[in-house]
């Protein structure tokens, strides 16, 4: 009995003394783990901050490559028909989006939806406007009739998805 009394007294402090051990080298670590998820998200913010920036600064050139005044005036023809017009039109919509398809990963869902509306806005402007006109009748008219829609509309159909970007882009990086 003396032998198992005097084999407590030595295990006990020894058992309390490695529960202290042990309790300080897992917060040693946690913490080591800790600063290194932190210094983790650092770089992995320095590094996707730029490709962010850019996914925006081009989301904004393709909306407004696609505002009808301007996609009017850059491929604005006067040889060409209403039919042909529009589907060149159409063509160089779609080639802009799917250019920058990818540009979806660094974009908020909501950002990417709004380019999506915005882009749809526009090819249903085109549509709406030729259908109004002959398909054999010069590409001006096709013009003039856009143009009379959105003055009439007063508002580009790209107006809030760029409102909304330029937005999203001042509460993430300002």
């Amino acid at each position: 009995m003396a032998l198992l009394t005097e084999l407590l007294k030595i295990l006990i402090p020894v058992a309390a003394v490695l529960y202290g051990m042990y309790l300080t080298v897992q917060t040693f670590l946690q913490k080591q783990f800790e600063q290194k998820q932190l210094e983790i998200k650092q770089k992995n913010s320095e590094l996707v901050t730029p490709l962010r920036l850019q996914a925006y600064e081009r989301m904004t050139l393709f909306l407004e490559r696609i505002t009808p005044n301007n996609l009017l005036v850059r491929l604005g023809n006067s040889g060409m028909q209403v039919l042909d017009f529009q589907q060149l039109l159409l063509r160089e919509i779609r080639e802009e989006f799917n250019h920058n398809l990818s540009q979806q990963v660094y974009l908020s869902h909501e950002a990417w939806e709004k380019i999506r509306q915005a882009m749809n806005e526009v090819v249903a402007l085109l549509n709406t406007s030729a259908g109004d006109l002959a398909t054999d009748a010069p590409a001006i008219d096709l013009s003039k009739r856009v143009f009379e829609r959105v003055i009439t509309e007063n508002k580009q159909p790209t107006t809030d998805a760029l409102k909304f970007l330029k937005e999203e882009i001042q509460t993430m990086f300002m």
